[in-house]
């Protein structure tokens, strides 16, 4: 006697045309999703400026330079010595962001300024925690800010009124986060490599 569990072992016509419809399915998915996953990809441009290496012997101690990469301003400054004075003088409980974000770091150093500078680069007259690299990007709404400026002598944007220290560490306004620190390093006494 046949029970109706037997009628069903058997794979039918039925369940093939399922099958074959839902790979069929998932194949033109793939497809279509395919070029917008890709074209979130990094174009190759700015793959080819993944590192890229700034000559910042031109740059005058109390000066910055300012320079395109990966489609953001990185900011070079320089800084003299009261502007390293002010900024070695803040306590980090004071701040509104104590995390120096710093990607040479580990991720939650203090912001104090010795975690937000480059090393002094041998061969250089440079003083300690002179040169300040970051990218210029307010961290509120993503404009630039303004160097030399603002209530602390740093840096100022003007959109919201977020005001950055010489450290460009944020102290008054909207602004969430200090200023980003990216991987950078110096080459050699006049050469400080991005990325």
């Amino acid at each position: 006697m046949s029970t109706t569990d037997d009628h069903h072992s058997e794979p039918t016509r039925r369940d093939f045309i399922y099958y074959a419809t839902a790979g069929a399915g998932a194949v033109v998915a793939g497809a279509a999703v395919w070029p917008l996953v890709n074209s979130m990809n990094p174009s190759k441009d700015v793959l080819a400026l993944a590192s890229i290496r700034v000559d910042v012997s031109g740059v005058a101690q109390g000066t910055q330079l300012t320079v395109l990469w990966q489609g953001k301003p990185v900011f070079f400054r320089y800084r003299t010595a009261e502007e390293i004075e002010a900024a070695v003088a803040v306590d980090v409980s004071d701040l509104t962001d104590p995390i120096a974000q710093n990607a040479n770091l580990t991720g939650e150093e203090p912001a104090i300024d010795a975690n937000r500078t480059l090393p002094a680069p041998e061969g250089s007259d440079a003083p300690e925690g002179a040169w300040l690299v970051q990218i210029g990007i307010c961290t509120h709404l993503g404009c630039v800010p303004l160097g030399e400026a603002g209530d602390f002598g740093g840096w100022f944007c003007p959109c919201h009124g977020s005001h950055y220290d010489t450290a460009g560490r944020i102290r008054k306004g909207p602004a969430p986060r200090n200023l980003e620190i990216p991987i950078a390093s110096f080459v050699d006494a006049t050469t400080i490599q991005l990325g």
